[in-house]
């Protein structure tokens, strides 16, 4: 009986690092009160997000010991795609393969959009209490329209704008909640 072995190692370790982190949850939330289902206690729903993480951990594993990593370069189907070309015609189109991999463990990490979320949640997490809701959700949306490459000042206006308003009308229009619309730093 020969040894069983993933055929995805990306998708063991994912699957693995959520199994982690939803028992890593679970675990803390039986620290609270769960309460009951119409009744929910704060532990109630760190438990069950925990748990769901957990399962799609577990079904993240097992995809990696059923479907294989796909080759690089390689098309869904066979190696051809339907490429349409100038008549409306589609023809068939070989898709080259790829060069051998990057030895290199960071080559194939798109630096800017990783950086541009990490500064922009950083960016929320530090200013919240002196900025105040509204400003610390627009710079953020700021930073995190950054992420992607070319995207025009105006429309990264836009973008923090919408989730300003939409973070004005969910947690303080609609749940309530008492928030500091604008913190100390700005005399709010």
């Amino acid at each position: 009986m020969g040894t069983l072995r993933p055929r995805s190692t990306k998708d063991l370790v994912a699957g693995l690092i959520f199994v982690a982190l939803g028992a890593a949850f679970s675990i803390g939330a039986l620290g609270y009160d769960l309460g009951s289902l119409l009744e929910m206690g704060p532990g109630y729903m760190p438990l069950a997000l925990g748990l769901v993480l957990a399962a799609l951990g577990l079904a993240t594993v097992v995809k990696a010991y059923v479907a294989p990593d796909p080759e690089p370069g390689e098309a869904p189907r066979g190696g051809a795609s339907d490429a349409p070309v100038s008549g409306g015609e589609v023809q068939d189109a070989v898709v080259p393969d790829a060069d051998a991999p990057d030895p290199r463990p960071l080559a194939g990490i798109q630096w800017r959009p990783t950086v541009a979320v990490f500064a922009a949640v950083t960016f929320f997490a530090l200013t919240v209490d002196g900025l105040g809701l509204l400003p610390a959700t627009f710079g953020t949306g700021l930073l995190a329209a950054l992420a992607r490459p070319g995207t025009k000042p105006l429309r990264a206006l836009v973008i923090a704008a919408g989730l300003t308003a939409a973070s004005w009308i969910i947690f303080v229009v609609l749940l309530q909640l008492r928030l500091a619309l604008f913190g100390d730093w700005l005399g709010g």
